[in-house]
């Protein structure tokens, strides 16, 4: 295992005007809600719309999902307590992590053929996020820290930011651009690390935590943050812009993931209940 060695590391800051922040030009929200769950939480979204996630029924979170085409389709590992799937590459490849016998183990799904990946003397693996390239990103537990890490061409590196008690890595682009989050000082915040080392923190304005979660090719990062105790997707797309993301009528928005179209998936609340969305 070998640590990715940040070059440079500096504040990039986020912007809104009004300081409040206020939904615009994300609106179109489709509800995707698998069907006799009591809770949906969609994860990933490749170029082709292919979604995957995982849902509840009552207080267990036993299985994920593929959602195709219209049609649902049930991704529990073989003998495992619970199966989350946190992302899918162009080729259908499905990444995620399940638990069983109160570990959690990642695991890579190829065309119906389950791999677990552990990160070597790790106490625990949970992978997030894969690229065109089958580059994966994940966190793991070692002496009570988390960690994040990158899993390139069968080598483990560890990424951790500066400073930081806690890092995780959530998303990879098809440039190896890797976004996430990581705790200082009892705050969280993402962050933005290039293919060349160069890091970049993102804090939305007034927010008590930041974390993005899913990268396009293109650089458009999508994620959540904290304000007056409310939940908020956002949208930083590459020129810098920033977007909240609001369902209408909902408690509580996150972003998930983001493909090249620019479909965005995620989760909102309402009534009390966890519904996943697809926005166009």
């Amino acid at each position: 295992m070998r640590t990715i060695k940040v070059l440079a590391c500096y504040a990039l800051v986020i912007m809104l005007t009004p300081l409040v922040p206020v939904s615009a030009q994300v609106s179109d929200f489709i509800t995707i809600d698998v069907p006799g769950a009591t809770a949906s939480l969609p994860r990933g979204i490749n170029p082709e719309g292919d979604i995957v996630g995982f849902y509840g029924v009552g207080a267990a979170f036993p299985s994920g999902f593929l959602f195709q085409q219209g049609v649902f389709t049930d991704i529990a590992v073989p003998g495992a307590l619970a199966t989350r799937p946190r992302g899918i590459n162009p080729q259908g490849d499905i990444v995620g992590f399940y638990v069983s016998g109160g570990v959690s183990h990642g695991f890579l799904l190829v065309e119906g053929s389950v791999t677990t990946i552990d990160v070597p003397g790790a106490s625990s693996t949970q992978i997030f996020g894969t690229n065109p390239q089958g580059d994966i990103v994940g966190l793991y537990s070692a002496g009570g820290i988390n960690h994040g890490f990158l899993l390139h061409e069968g080598t483990f590196s560890t990424i951790d930011v500066p400073g930081a008690s806690a890092t995780v890595a959530l998303g990879i682009n098809s440039r190896g651009d890797i976004v996430g989050h990581y705790t200082a000082a009892g705050t969280t915040h993402a962050f933005f690390l290039d293919k060349h080392g160069n890091l970049s923190t993102i804090d939305a304005p007034g927010a008590s935590a930041t974390i993005a979660v899913g990268i396009n090719q293109r650089g458009d990062v999508v994620g959540q943050y904290t304000a007056a105790g409310t939940t908020h997707g956002f949208l930083l797309d590459n020129h810098g812009s920033f977007t909240t993301i609001d369902v209408p009528g909902a408690t509580s928005t996150a972003a998930q993931g983001i493909n090249a179209r620019g479909d965005i998936v995620g989760t909102y609340v309402t009534g009390g209940v966890t519904h996943g969305f697809l926005a166009r």
